[in-house]
């Protein structure tokens, strides 16, 4: 997990509204590209390119020129369904699945990217990035998260119609919303109508 990292994803809602997220995680991002269950209506990751470009998006920057197989993206959603599953446990103060930590730690126990510093002196990556080291980083970030001083911040958006995941890493740790321009905003226009019809 890397905290300065703060770039956010780019998200649009079920109107069509583009917001910025910030779930402080780069594994609670890859959870924005479906999920298990009632979640797999909102799958994204269906070939190579997607998971390409899911990474794009990510907080992982410079991007990692990948080479990805079909079988890493099938990887890449049981990492993020096991995920999942397990963040939402936190959020409800439950144990997780112990096949779920099975497949994050496996996933972490893989080679991961390798960082490195370009002639440039600018960030780079080290020799050939795949799917699988791609997975690895993103195991290890959430196993950093799940057993760091975060980790009893990890929340879900308080909306009723909203299931974001984000760890709340701010300094007073009152963070209610995936994002204060969507869900947050939504939350003040109903109550400002709430109060104004009582007031009628």
């Amino acid at each position: 997990m890397d905290p300065s990292a703060t770039r956010g994803l780019l998200l649009r809602s079920h109107t069509g509204v583009a917001y910025r997220f910030d779930p402080g995680a780069l594994c609670l991002e890859l959870l924005t590209t479906g999920g298990p269950g009632a979640f797999r209506r909102y799958e994204v990751l269906h070939t190579p390119a997607d998971l390409a470009a899911w990474a794009d998006r990510s907080r992982l920057t410079p991007t990692p020129a990948l080479e990805i197989s079909g079988a890493e993206v099938a990887d890449a959603r049981r990492l993020r369904d096991a995920l999942f599953r397990t963040a939402i446990a936190r959020t409800r103060g439950e144990p997780p699945a112990p096949g779920d930590l099975d497949t994050v730690n496996e996933a972490a126990a893989r080679p991961a990217l390798a960082p490195a510093i370009g002639p440039d002196g600018e960030r780079s990556w080290a020799g050939p990035a795949d799917g699988t080291g791609l997975l690895a980083t993103v195991a290890r970030d959430a196993v950093e998260l799940l057993t760091g001083p975060f980790a009893h911040r990890i929340r879900m958006c308080a909306a009723d119609d909203c299931y974001l995941v984000y760890v709340d890493t701010s300094r007073p740790g009152r963070r209610r919303w995936c994002s204060m321009e969507h869900c947050g905003n939504r939350h003040k226009v109903r109550t400002l109508r709430a109060r104004r019809s009582e007031e009628g």
